[in-house]
C-alpha cells in the first residue's frame, strides 16, 4: 500500500543532531546509519577512497557525534532478554507514521531495540504479521565510535541492513550470492615480480626495508562488490572486514586475541613459493535450518562466520587461477581464526557487523524463498523498498585502494599475500532444512495492550 501523502519526503534513516554534523564535516561514522559516514567498525573508509584503520582523534571524534545523537536505553531496553520480538507489521506501520508525520527515525528503531541475533522467525497468520525474536541487551558507545551490546560486547543489528538485506534478495539471486573481494591487478603483480629479481638479501638481512617499495610496484588493489548496493552501509561492512582480516592475517596490525597469532608469524622460516600465494575469505557457517512441520516456525543458529582459503597460482603474465589447493599453514591460519571468531568480534566490532549482516541476508531470503511474508498475510512493502518511505544512508564506495599485502622470505623465494573477500550464499544456507518436532512448543506471547508499539519481550 502506498502512503497517502507521498509529498512527503522519505524517512532518512538517521539521528537528527547526526545529520546536520554529516552536513558540515568531512567524516563521521557510519554504523547507525549517519548521513554521509565514513567509518565501519573502526575502518575508515574516507572521501578520496582510502581505506585505514581509524587513528584514535578519528575514533574519539566519531563517538562524540554518536553520543551526542544518541539516547541511553530506558524501561525494558535497558533490560537484558532472551526472548526479544519484532513484529514486522509493526516496525513497518511505525516506519509510515515517521514518514506522514515527517520525523526521523531514533535510535530505538535504528538498533532494533538492541536485538543481538534472530533465532526465530515466526509466522504469525492469525495477525497477519511475522515475528523475529531473539536474544537483546541495552547498548553502550565504545571509545572507537562502535555500538554494542553492554553485556555480551557485540554489535547490536541494524535497521538500515535489514532494510538493505530485504532489497537484495532478487540481486543477490542474479549475482549468485553476495560477494566482495580485493584483489591485486595482472599489472601489479607483474611490476611486483619485476622489483624482486633484481632484490639480493644478505644473509640474516631483514627484508622489512623492501616493503615500501615493494608496495609501489604492487599498485592499487581493485574492489569488488556483487549482491548488495556498493552505495550500502551493509557493503562498507563487507569491504571493512575483509580489510581487517587481511590486516591480521599479515600482521599490519597487532592480532586482539591471544592464540591468532598472524600467519606470517606461523609461516616465519618455512619453505615458500614465489608461484604461489594464499588467499582467504569469510564464509557462511550455519547450522540447518530447523523448522516445524507446518513451516510456521524457523529456527537460524550457528556460529555465522567461517574462514576459507586456497592457492592462488600466480601465471606469468600476472593472472591468477586456482585448483582449490590448501595450503596447510594457511588452512591452520583459517581454521585458528574460524576458532576465535566469537572473541574477535567481540574485540573488532567489524566481525560481529559482519555476522549481523549475515544473519540478516539469511532472514531476508529464508522469508522471501519460503513465501512466508504471503503465508502470514503480511504486505513487506516497506521493508522491501516498493513503497519508498526510508533513504538509507549512501555512501561513495572506493573502487580501488593502496595496496594492503604482507611479503615472506622463504627458502625457495619470495611469498606475496594480499587477495581475500566475504562471500555470503544466504540462499545455500535457506535451502539445508531439517524438521524439529521441538520447535511445535515454541510460545511467542503477543503485546497486546499498545497497538503503536512494535517490539517486546517474551517469556
Amino acid at each position: 500500500m502506498r502512503s497517502s501523502q507521498p509529498t512527503l519526503p522519505r524517512i532518512v534513516l538517521a539521528f537528527a543532531a547526526a545529520i546536520m554534523f554529516a552536513a558540515s564535516a568531512t567524516s563521521a561514522f557510519a554504523g547507525i546509519g549517519l548521513g554521509r559516514g565514513q567509518a565501519v567498525g573502526g575502518v575508515m573508509i574516507d572521501p578520496q577512497g582510502n581505506v585505514r584503520a581509524a587513528t584514535p582523534a578519528e575514533q574519539k571524534e566519531m563517538a562524540e557525534v554518536i553520543r551526542a545523537a544518541m539516547n541511553e536505553p530506558a524501561g525494558q531496553l535497558a533490560q537484558v532478554t532472551e526472548k526479544r520480538v519484532i513484529s514486522l507489521a509493526k516496525l513497518q506501520n511505525a516506519l509510515r507514521q515517521v514518514h506522514e508525520t515527517g520525523g526521523h527515525i531514533g535510535d530505538e528503531a535504528a538498533f532494533l531495540a538492541g536485538l543481538q541475533r534472530i533465532e526465530y522467525v515466526v509466522v504469525d497468520e492469525e495477525n497477519q504479521d511475522l515475528l523475529l525474536v531473539g536474544p537483546a541487551e541495552p547498548w553502550e558507545l565504545r571509545a572507537d565510535g562502535s555500538v554494542v551490546g553492554k553485556q555480551s560486547g557485540g554489535s547490536v543489528l541494524r535497521l538500515d541492513d535489514l532494510l538493505t538485506a530485504f532489497q537484495s534478495v532478487e540481486t543477490a539471486r542474479r549475482d549468485g550470492g553476495i560477494r566482495c573481494s580485493i584483489e591485486p591487478t595482472a599489472e601489479g603483480r607483474m611490476r611486483l615480480r619485476s622489483f624482486l629479481k633484481n632484490v639480493k638479501l644478505r644473509p640474516g638481512q631483514n627484508p622489512a626495508f623492501l616493503e615500501a617499495g615493494m608496495r609501489e610496484a604492487f599498485g592499487a588493489q581493485m574492489v569488488s562488490l556483487a549482491g548488495v548496493p556498493t552505495t550500502s552501509r551493509f557493503a562498507r561492512t563487507l569491504v571493512a572486514a575483509d580489510f581487517e582480516m587481511k590486516r591480521i592475517a599479515m600482521a599490519l596490525t597487532e592480532s586482539p586475541v591471544r592464540g591468532l597469532p598472524s600467519y606470517l608469524e606461523m609461516a616465519r622460516n618455512k619453505r615458500q613459493s614465489a608461484a604461489q600465494s594464499p588467499r582467504w575469505w569469510m564464509a557462511c557457517n550455519y547450522d540447518p535450518i530447523a523448522r516445524d512441520g507446518d513451516g510456521r516456525v524457523w529456527k537460524i543458529s550457528g556460529q555465522g562466520v567461517k574462514t576459507m582459503t586456497e592457492e592462488d597460482i600466480v601465471a606469468a603474465d600476472g593472472s591468477v587461477e586456482s585448483d582449490g589447493r590448501q595450503d596447510p599453514l594457511a588452512l591452520k591460519w583459517a581454521e585458528t581464526m574460524t576458532e576465535k571468531f566469537g572473541e574477535l568480534s567481540t574485540e573488532r566490532s567489524v566481525f560481529r557487523d559482519l555476522r549481523n549482516v549475515m544473519d540478516l541476508a539469511v532472514v531476508a531470503t529464508l522469508i522471501t524463498q519460503e513465501q512466508l511474508d504471503r503465508k502470514s498475510g503480511l504486505d513487506l512493502s516497506v521493508l522491501r523498498g516498493q513503497d519508498s518511505l526510508v533513504e538509507t544512508a549512501n555512501y561513495e564506495l572506493p573502487q580501488s585502494l593502496s595496496p594492503q599485502c604482507s611479503f615472506i622470505h622463504g627458502r625457495a623465494g619470495w611469498t606475496v599475500t594480499a587477495s581475500g573477500g566475504v562471500n555470503i550464499n544466504a540462499f545455500g544456507v535457506v535451502d539445508n532444512q531439517v524438521e524439529s518436532a521441538d520447535l511445535q512448543t515454541l510460545v511467542v506471547a503477543r503485546d497486546n495492550g499498545d497497538d503503536t508499539r512494535w517490539w517486546w519481550d517474551s517469556k
